[in-house]
């Protein structure tokens, strides 16, 4: 923008290159039709068109040819308006005395538009999609989509931004917010706080917004931006206001130079005449009793008192100013003044000046250059200067030669006369031997006045009669500044009644005492009091003829009092306009001084060229009005409708705040708010309709879509309700007729917009923003509800309005969501290769799951609603507000949004297939949020979800049931009895695949029909699907009982995992699963016990007997059984315990039976060896017919040793087994109960088999047979794990000690034992 203080040459420019494009058609036009076309932004017809229209014009052309005319007449009009309102604005700023910028307002933060918001998405996506340098783990990069996917690509969002209630800071709090919960359930890791996590993502997410930004640039753009928000210069709020009441640069120069803006006096003496204007205009309505219309006639009188009362502050805060500083942006402190005297002349003796009250400070600086003339000395004398304001100080120069005789040395002296004399002397040192003093060469006495030369000049000195150079000259500057509270001075003529009673020419001083208080005062030379002074009050000053018989003076003017005036003269044409303008600031008279145009004439010599003599301010006037802008300087502002004004002004305002950077919500700027304030009370705008005329802007604003901070519209209510109601929030009583129904229109308006903010709650606060605008609407709204402001009203009749709301609110969410759902589905079927075809067909498969989708979307909706929008009902330190009942009627809120899908759901339920268990899901998904909301938990449409899914749940229980008897039956009858791997063990920790929300299924099941026994069809046999086999690797159960276990554990999942809410219900369903899982472990167990007996009895006797497999998987299924029944049958419930114990006590037994029956086989085993050897017993026939043949077979060729294959035999059987129950059984505790029952009972066959023949010599082969198994099963058993104690037995030593006897004894005889001893060798290591 252009300085108003540049400089003519500038201006003349602008101005001159102006005119040229403005060529006025007339003289008394002001302006072109193209300036005016081009001013107002309209299109003006131009001249070529008007020329070349038909002389008959059609009516058509002549209608618009009318039309056209007025709209450049309607534009010419609101361009006046608009300049005349600039004018106005321009005085307020450039000398403000009533307001101040506030610093407290809330900064405003930059508002977020389209195209940041989809770079902000793309950023995220970005980061999402890993083209970043942002290292990040798993969590934040869930949170961070979670985001992107729930805030930044919401519509509600997009809406907002559009409407510019969203800046980068709601953005980062959202952000915030929707993180502290998800940080707060995280697991504590030691030496990482959570505030340490917090911190960390939110400086993530910062980088990411930011994106490749400098963040030194942003930082330099917040600043600036912050900074404009707080303090600004005039010049920045000139150029502001240019911008929003459409002024052109060039028209604010021409106003600016011909208002006067930059001088602080003619300001305030401006506003001196507003005021006496607006005095004089309370008067005139007294008189004419041309009142508003007030409610009561009574207030009539107090109308008046209030002008007078607001003009009386204006006075006081004017008088606070300080003289010698002016117009900056600061309230000083109120004094009552000398303005007193205007409204009542009874008490102006009061207020009398004195001389004593006029002081005057000047700073005087005498610079002196040098000394012209000096040739009399000798070239190396020493000369110097001294100098001294009479009654002051004398300071000297430095000495210098008389050859060069120059300083440039400056003194400063501080003096209280305006006439002061400065002496200077020249003097050289004196060069005898006795002089005590320097010689004195010459002086020089001035007399400088404020208004003297400011450039150095040569002054003749008078010379000594020392000094014979008679043409001497000194060349000096006196600066003589003009202090502040002086505002004229310079030499007239005068002649008065009462002072300056003799026509003479004397020096005047205009001194200002204070805002209100002139003097005109006379000096003499070298006297700091007045000679005679004039006091200006009521003066009123103007232009004058020349008066006959006075001479002395060229041109003349006068200041005139009733009953005196004061007759002055001075020597020139401009020094007579500074004085008179000087004095008409001073008077603060309305009439404004004109200068008579042939005084210029007679200025000019020859009459060829008029001289310039009238001052620059003269000229800005002649050229404003040049311009046509002399209507709107010259305007008195007491004429003008401040109200209408003022009301165009402020819509103006708002419609330039809106669309700035800045999230403002309606609130001005500090600056705006200044000029605004500035502007009402200089101009007398009464406050209420100051705020009724903004609550109407803002109104309608927010009626078309954009963001308004209900905290500022309850702020402008509150002021007007309490107007309305004669409160005097700014100290009027009065009440106008049309503040009152405007009010009443506005406070029904007001109504109306909350019932919609709160009705259309998730649109209007998306995600809780701006941050406590829903909890200040429920305040206004209460507010706006009141009758008076007094009384409050009912919280029951509040409830009741919001209640309403939120029946609508509830009814308008669920269409909208359902809306949203459905484009969804359209989006789907498109994606699809047929998508007519798709979307004519809806199956009962399709439409669950579009009310699966629903739920999730209702679920959303409500987290959302009690995440962002319970805050109403709390403050901000968490204590409950005055609006707790806020939470019932959110609750009412969400049972009737529920109440809706209910609908929905039930329709979409009737319509399943009966044989279908699909639903349960959905039921699943919606009990999981409401069991866990405090409020909703076993709320309406909790209790109904129940009532629906009950009847399901135990139907579906019943033909589990069935159906897993029937499995068990038909599984055991056909069971191979193979190991297969286990899915128990680990189900509850795997995500089931293509299952929703993880939930563990069982197989579907058909449904009977009605009348018919449940014969349900076989399940197929068990088998691990393919996902799983990576997880297990141990061989367990058999197919039937695996299938068993998984499809209880499965069951027990499945009602588990529905958390049925009711206590009674759900303790019935798991005493249910309980005991149907008890009984089915306990029917497995028995079938697996006689399938074990089964299978011993079948098999061999002998040792070629070897333990299976399926031996093994039966002692699996008993471990998995034992496993199972702990998880599935135990209740945590004291007496219901039982099915647990009883079934533990089952499996015991049975494994007890098993460990037995396979004992008993091994017992018979080894008996059918010792049978073998029994034929070798003493005293037989076969054992001699033996002996006999291998003795003689032996002669002839090499015979193997008789015996050692049955010894060879047992070994590995036994072997073989403890092998194969060792790797195949997984319960070592049952490995270890069999192999100590097998050792001893075998132990105890072979000490009865021993026992039975004491008497008998054993046969060496007998001997050689025993003390193989006995040593090998010794050895084994040992490595097997079987106790000391239990190997060491009493029998163990019975049978050790009679093979060692019988070893003895056979070593004596005929061959021996060869090689085979009871005691340990290496040999039979190797042998092993």
């Amino acid at each position: 923008m252009l300085d108003p203080s540049s400089s003519e040459e500038e201006s003349d420019g602008i101005v001159e290159e102006e005119s040229k494009e403005a060529m006025a058609p007339q003289a008394g036009s002001r302006i072109s039709p193209s300036r005016t076309s081009e001013s107002s932004g309209g299109l003006a017809p131009s001249s070529s068109r008007s020329s070349a229209r038909p002389i008959s014009p059609s009516p058509s052309a002549a209608s618009e040819e009318k039309e056209d005319l007025e709209k450049m007449h309607r534009e010419e009009e609101e361009r006046k308006k608009k300049l005349q309102l600039y004018v106005f604005v321009m005085r307020c700023i450039a000398y403000p005395f009533n307001a101040k910028q506030p610093t407290d307002m809330a900064r405003r933060q930059q508002k977020i538009s389209k195209q940041q918001l989809q770079q902000t998405k793309d950023r995220f996506q970005a980061f999402l999609n890993g083209e970043t340098q942002i290292v990040a783990d798993e969590a934040f990069i869930n949170a961070v989509q979670s985001y992107s996917e729930v805030f930044l690509k919401s519509d509600r969002v997009a809406k907002m931004v559009q409407s510019g209630g969203f800046s980068a800071n709601d953005f980062r709090e959202v952000f915030k917010r929707h993180i502290e919960k998800r940080v707060r359930s995280l697991p504590e890791i030691d030496g990482l706080s959570k505030e340490t996590v917090l911190s960390s993502w939110m400086a993530k997410f910062d980088t990411i917004y930011r994106g490749d930004e400098d963040p030194r640039k942003a930082q330099q753009r917040m600043t600036a931006s912050a900074a404009s928000e707080l303090i600004l210069s005039k010049d920045q709020l000139y150029e502001m206001f240019q911008n929003i009441l459409g002024i052109k640069k060039f028209e604010h120069q021409l106003l600016y130079q011909a208002c006067q803006l930059d001088n602080l006096d003619e300001q305030a003496a401006q506003i001196r005449r507003e005021l006496d204007g607006r005095l004089q205009m309370a008067d005139q309505i007294a008189r004419g009793g041309k009142f508003p219309k007030f409610v009561s006639k009574e207030m009539e009188a107090m109308y008046i008192e209030e002008l007078k009362s607001s003009v009386n502050q204006l006075m006081a805060n004017l008088e606070s100013m300080p003289v010698s500083k002016g117009g900056e942006f600061k309230l000083q402190k109120l004094k009552r003044g000398h303005n007193t005297s205007i409204i009542d002349m009874g008490q102006e003796d009061e207020n009398t000046l004195s001389k004593s009250d006029v002081v005057l400070s000047f700073t005087l600086e005498v610079v002196i250059m040098e000394v012209v003339g000096l040739k009399s000395l000798a070239p190396n004398r020493i000369v110097y200067c001294t100098m001294e304001v009479e009654g002051g100080e004398k300071l000297q120069t430095d000495q210098a030669e008389a050859s060069k005789p120059t300083w440039g040395t400056q003194g400063d002296f501080t003096t209280t006369h305006p006439l002061p004399a400065v002496k200077v002397k020249l003097f050289t040192e004196s060069t005898g031997v006795l002089a005590l003093e320097d010689k004195e060469l010459g002086r020089v006495v001035l007399h400088p006045t404020p208004n003297s030369p400011k450039q150095s000049e040569l002054h003749k000195m008078t010379v000594t009669k020392a000094c014979p150079d008679q043409d001497l000259k000194i060349k000096l500057a006196i600066r003589m500044d003009k202090p502040q509270n002086m505002k004229h001075c310079g030499y007239l003529w005068a002649f008065g009644k009462n002072v300056w009673k003799r026509w003479k020419k004397r020096f005047f001083v205009l001194v200002q005492v204070s805002q209100y208080t002139f003097a005109m005062c006379s000096y003499r030379e070298k006297k700091s009091e007045p000679q005679e002074l004039l006091q200006l009050d009521g003066y009123t000053v103007d232009y004058s003829d020349p008066q006959p018989g006075l001479d002395g003076g060229r041109t003349f003017f006068n200041a005139v009092k009733e009953g005196d005036t004061v007759i002055f003269a001075s020597d020139d044409e401009q020094d007579r306009i500074l004085w008179v303008q000087a004095m008409y600031r001073a008077t603060g008279q309305s009439h404004k001084p004109v200068p008579p145009t042939q005084v210029q004439k007679l200025n000019s010599k020859g009459g060829a060229s008029a001289q310039m003599d009238a001052p620059i301010s003269q000229f800005y006037a002649d050229r404003a009005q040049k311009h046509g802008m002399d209507e709107f300087i010259s305007a008195n502002p007491c004429s003008y409708d401040h109200a209408s004004l003022f009301e165009m002004l402020q819509r103006l305002t708002l419609d330039h705040r809106l669309n700035d950077t800045f999230c403002c919500l309606g609130w001005f700027s500090p600056g705006q708010v200044f000029v605004l304030d500035e502007y009402c009370a200089r101009n007398g705008v009464r406050g209420c309709h100051r705020h009724l005329c903004y609550l109407r802007d803002l109104l309608e604003r927010a009626e078309n879509g954009a963001i308004i901070d209900p905290t500022l519209l309850h702020y402008s209510f509150a002021f007007c309700a309490s107007h309305v109601h004669g409160n005097r929030p700014d100290g009027l009583s009065t009440v106008k007729v049309d503040e009152k129904e405007r009010f009443e229109d506005i406070k029904e308006r007001l109504r109306v917009i909350l019932e919609n903010h709160i009705v259309n709650f998730r649109y209007f606060f998306p995600f809780g923003r701006p941050e406590g605008a829903l909890k200040a609407t429920l305040s206004l709204l209460e507010r706006v509800l009141m009758k008076d402001i007094v009384t409050p009203v009912p919280p029951e009749e509040v409830k009741g309005v919001i209640r309403k709301c939120l029946e609508q609110a509830a009814q308008l969410n669920y269409e909208r969501i359902k809306d949203y759902a459905k484009i969804e589905v359209e989006k789907g079927q498109k994606d699809q290769k047929d998508p007519e075809n798709v979307g004519r067909l809806v199956t009962p498969a399709k439409k669950l799951e579009e009310t699966i989708r629903l739920a999730e979307l209702v679920i959303e909706v409500l987290q959302q609603n009690q995440e962002h929008h319970a805050e109403a009902a709390v403050t901000s330190s968490g204590d409950q507000s005055a609006f707790a009942w806020w939470t019932d009627l959110m609750v009412e809120h969400a049972e009737n949004f529920l109440a809706l899908y209910a609908i929905d759901m039930d329709a979409a339920l009737e319509i399943q297939s009966p044989e279908s268990w699909d639903s349960f899901p959905l039921f699943q998904l919606l009990n999981d949020f409401l069991r866990t909301d405090y409020y909703l938990c076993n709320g309406k449409f909790h209790k109904h979800l129940q009532d629906l899914y009950a009847p399901l749940v135990v139907r579906y229980v019943d033909l589990m049931e069935s159906s897993i008897a029937q499995s068990i039956h038909k599984g055991f009858e056909r069971e191979s009895w193979e190991p297969v791997k286990s899915l128990t063990s680990n189900l509850p920790n795997v995500n089931l695949p293509n299952v929703n929300l993880q939930i563990p299924k069982v197989p579907n099941l058909p449904v009977p029909v009605a009348g018919l026994s449940v014969n349900l069809p076989q399940i197929p046999s068990f088998s691990t699907p393919s996902w799983m086999a990576a997880i297990y690797d141990s061989d367990n159960g058999s197919g039937t009982s695996e299938d068993l276990f998984w499809k209880l554990d499965a069951l027990q999942t499945f009602i588990r995992d529905l958390h049925w809410p009711e206590d009674e219900f759900a303790k019935h369903l798991e005493s249910r699963i309980r005991l149907m899982s008890s009984n089915m472990i306990e029917n497995c167990v028995k079938r697996t016990r006689m399938a074990f007996e089964s299978k011993l009895t079948k098999s061999s006797k002998s040792t070629d007997f070897r333990i299976s497999p399926s031996l093994c998987t039966m002692f699996n299924v008993m471990v998995d059984a034992k496993d199972q029944s702990a998880k599935l049958c135990a209740m945590e419930m004291g007496q219901e315990k039982q099915f647990h114990t009883q079934i533990d006590e089952l499996i015991e037994e049975s494994v007890k039976d098993m460990i037995q029956l396979l004992v008993a086989k091994f017992v018979v085993i080894l008996e059918s060896v010792l049978a073998k050897i029994s034929r070798y017993d003493e005293g037989t026939l076969f054992s001699s017919f033996l002996s006999f043949t291998v003795k003689a077979a032996s002669k002839y060729v090499d015979v193997p040793k008789p015996g050692m294959d049955v010894a060879d035999g047992y070994v590995t059987f036994m072997r073989h087994s403890q092998d194969m129950l060792r790797e195949k059984v997984n319960e070592e505790v049952y490995i270890e109960r069999l192999f100590d029952q097998w050792y001893t009972a075998t132990m105890n066959l072979l000490g009865t088999w021993l026992t039975e023949r004491m008497d008998q010599q054993l046969h060496v082969y007998q001997l050689k047979i025993l003390i193989r198994i006995t040593k090998k099963k010794y050895r084994d058993f040992r490595l097997q794990g079987v106790l000391d104690s239990t190997l060491n037995s009493k029998m163990y030593d019975t049978v050790r000690n009679r093979l060692t006897l019988e070893e003895a004894t056979a070593s004596v005889r005929e061959g021996g034992m060869q090689g085979i001893s009871m005691k340990d060798s290496d040999e039979e290591d190797e042998e092993d």
